[in-house]
């Protein structure tokens, strides 16, 4: 890379220019948001979905529709992308570039192929697995940022038996760039949600020798399965991909219990209004069909937020108002009963128990009312108990629902609620139901002004597709004050 360039741009920031935010594959604009309230400028994103673009645009460019489009990455190159937004030299527009490309294009690439597609562009015609992450490179390459940030799932570090994130590091380190990554836990940076992430920080050599993450705010001893998806995660670490351990992970900053406790669901959403589904179900005001963002509510009047939910309701530039308008849940008549009965934690396997309870309950009902017997496997027999319980197997599917514990954090969201929402049904039995559009941002960290673009269904998917703004935020903190150190040596040596 230039080398006066990069030293203009470490004289802007001696200046305290704002820093220049460029997101990659931004979703709605998790991490942007994080950066955002870190003191950052989001200057540019890129998002092919073009409701999450929508999004994205409508929160931090209101009022200027080039920044709501939706654009591919494979074909907006980055001189396109500035030329468009009016931004000038993509070279001269951006500090820092954030993202993610999806990790499928990377599975069974391999470091020597990884080196090969990153210093021959044309290479990803004989591989085109490689593409996105030419693309991503391409940004970089162009854009010349003094940092980058990539987030992803755990697996990126044993994705087709390679450690992609190392793969990655191993690139960038050779364009100039200190490295390094790690596995994150948002419940230790202040989200209700055990939500764990790769994180992968890289840095001007000229800036630093030195790539560290955030420390932990809050602490909370993580369920058995989130210690073995780690496991599993760093399954290849001690011997990457035949070229020894690897240099650039670092472990996470432990938490410890002497910090504040996480925060739970109860503390994310009592202040939201309730919901009552079988009421409202009854009443006929629930009914199937497109929910729209059109009908506003107001905060519960009884219940007060807590500390996390004044955050999320004062949040500098996405404060809430009295109303809000996405609180709004899934059409599921069949399961509202169901999952009153439902206790704290229980799964699918407990929720179908809890099913063949109801099923003999209403089966002795009919034959009471009915005066008759009803065979088994007769068609009576079979609507009855269609009625009630849910069709999937339970061994096949143990985790497909969840219902929330009150006094814990919520498990991972994950781009399916855009599909169904079991796997988070609210702790409370008196209101019988699925999490809202709302309460999946609370869980998340979105603030209440943040607006997601779309229906109820897309809605979700760009929640559960996005980076906790929370933990977004440790990891841009961190980075700037490393940078802002950096910038003060410099300055310091200078004079």
């Amino acid at each position: 890379m230039n080398a006066l360039l990069i030293q203009k741009k470490i004289n802007r920031l001696v200046r305290e220019e704002r820093t220049r935010v460029l997101d990659l594959f931004a979703g709605c604009g998790g991490l942007s948001l994080g950066f955002h309230a870190a003191g950052c400028r989001i200057a540019a994103a890129v998002e092919f979905d073009p409701d999450a673009a929508r999004s994205h645009g409508t929160n931090f460019h209101p009022g200027d529709e080039r920044f709501s489009l939706a654009r591919d990455i494979m074909v907006t190159r980055p001189d396109v992308l500035t030329r468009e937004l009016g931004l000038g030299d993509p070279a001269a527009a951006f500090d820092i570039i954030v993202g993610g490309p999806p990790c499928q294009a990377f599975a069974r690439v391999g470091r020597s192929k990884l080196r090969e597609v990153a210093d021959h562009p044309e290479a990803f015609r004989h591989d085109p697995r490689a593409r996105l992450y030419i693309e991503y490179l391409q940004y970089v390459d162009a854009c010349a940022p003094l940092a980058i940030v990539i987030e992803n799932v755990p697996d990126m570090l044993n994705h087709g038996g390679h450690n992609i994130a190392g793969e990655i590091c191993d690139v960038l380190a050779r364009r100039g760039y200190v490295c390094g990554y790690t596995l994150l836990n948002a419940a230790f940076y202040g989200v209700p949600q055990m939500r764990e992430r790769m994180f992968l920080v890289a840095i001007r050599k000229e800036l630093t020798g030195l790539v560290e993450f955030p420390v932990p705010t809050h602490w909370i001893d993580l369920p058995p399965g989130y210690e073995g998806s780690r496991a599993v995660a760093l399954k290849l670490l001690a011997h990457s991909d035949g070229h020894g351990p690897d240099a650039f992970y670092q472990p996470a900053p432990e938490a410890t219990p002497d910090l504040a406790l996480a925060i739970t669901a109860e503390e994310a959403l009592r202040d939201l209004p309730p919901i009552n589904a079988r009421a409202l179900l009854r009443s006929g005001e629930l009914k199937r069909g497109a929910r729209r963002f059109d009908v506003p509510v107001a905060y519960n009047p009884v219940l007060p937020a807590s500390r996390y939910g004044q955050m999320m309701r004062s949040w500098p530039g996405f404060e809430g108002r009295e109303m809000i308008h996405d609180h709004v849940i899934r059409y599921l008549p069949r399961d509202y009963e169901l999952f009153s009965r439902l206790n704290p934690g229980d799964q699918y396997p407990e929720a179908v128990q809890h099913a063949e309870a109801m099923f003999r309950e209403a089966l002795a009902d009919y034959c009471r009312a009915e005066r008759c017997e009803v065979a088994n496997g007769s068609e009576v027999w079979l609507k009855l108990r269609a009625g009630v319980v849910p069709p999937y197997d339970p061994k096949k599917f143990p985790n497909k629902w969840r219902k929330m514990e009150a006094d814990k954090p919520a498990r991972t969201l994950l781009a399916h609620l855009g599909k169904d929402s079991y796997s988070h049904i609210h702790y409370d039995s008196g209101q019988a139901r699925t999490i809202s559009v709302r309460e999946a941002a609370r869980l998340q960290s979105f603030p209440d002004g943040f607006v997601f673009c779309g229906t109820m269904n897309p809605a979700f998917r760009q929640i559960g597709n996005a980076v906790p703004p929370l933990l977004a935020k440790a990891v841009a903190d961190n980075l700037l004050a490393t940078m802002k150190a950096a910038l003060r040596t410099r300055t310091a040596g200078a004079a």
